[in-house]
């Protein structure tokens, strides 16, 4: 594949991750393998991903600045403990490899793709005051979000859209607008760490980077015209193909 098609080929994986993403919270699913695939080191396929990732998060916040609206205050709120353990997160990976974490990874995403399902219910169900202490619970569960996403980060989203169906009444489509933002600000916290302490791919991020914005921006289109159930079972199905993936990679290699 010559330099040209590699780029092709790049942007066209990064217009499919952002809108996996942006809908379904799994960029890495398309992205990163397009990144394995034109020959760069799983290690640094992944930083180089994180570092086009948070563009997603910048086409789908500009996609869906009508869902954001009067909710600012709530995503500041929320991606304070996102951001602060995304940080944590980045430190702990440079001390501690995330094979020591691997093999406990493929459970914890295929339990999210059940609590995607599960969590569907709560907004079946008349708007209600969560108590303080789940609510304080939640926001904790948030902060350990971070830190996973800044760690190893598969299928992280996922929970903060569940965290964030549980702590608010929205709809779904302002509840998944919300954790873009928060996710996409985690990401960048990641991508300021790993610039100074990895290798990125920069060359190869440009025209991922580029495909991921406009994933990113369609991807709240598609949202706005299906159903939320419907897209909660495509995340689902998404978390357990990526559940036995690793699964594979922990257990079978």
């Amino acid at each position: 594949m010559t330099g040209i098609w590699k780029l092709i080929f790049i942007f066209i994986g990064g217009i499919a991750g952002g809108l996996l993403s942006s809908v379904a919270s799994m960029a890495s699913l398309a992205s990163y393998p397009v990144l394995l695939a034109v020959g760069i080191p799983p290690v640094y396929a992944n930083v180089t991903n994180d570092a086009a990732l948070i563009w997603t998060g910048i086409g789908s916040t500009i996609s869906s600045t009508k869902e954001l609206k009067g909710h600012w205050k709530q995503v500041g709120f929320y991606a304070i403990f996102t951001v602060v353990g995304s940080l944590f997160g980045c430190f702990l990976l440079l001390s501690f490899p995330s094979r020591v974490f691997e093999k406990l990874v493929p459970f914890f995403i295929a339990g999210s793709g059940i609590m995607v399902i599960i969590s569907g219910k709560h907004h079946n169900l008349e708007p209600h005051k969560t108590p303080l202490w789940q609510e304080l619970f939640y926001i904790a569960a948030l902060l350990v979000m971070g830190i996973y996403t800044g760690y190893f980060g598969a299928a992280g989203g996922v929970i903060v859209l569940v965290l964030l169906t549980y702590i608010t009444d929205e709809k779904f489509i302002v509840v998944n607008a919300i954790k873009n933002v928060i996710c996409g600000l985690a990401n960048f916290v990641a991508l300021i760490v790993f610039a100074f302490t990895s290798h990125i791919y920069w060359l190869q991020s440009i025209p991922l980077a580029i495909g991921m914005f406009i994933g990113g921006y369609l991807g709240m289109d598609i949202l706005r015209k299906v159903p939320a159930k419907a897209v909660r079972v495509f995340i689902a199905a998404l978390a357990f193909i990526q559940a036995g993936y690793f699964f594979y990679k922990a257990y079978m290699l």
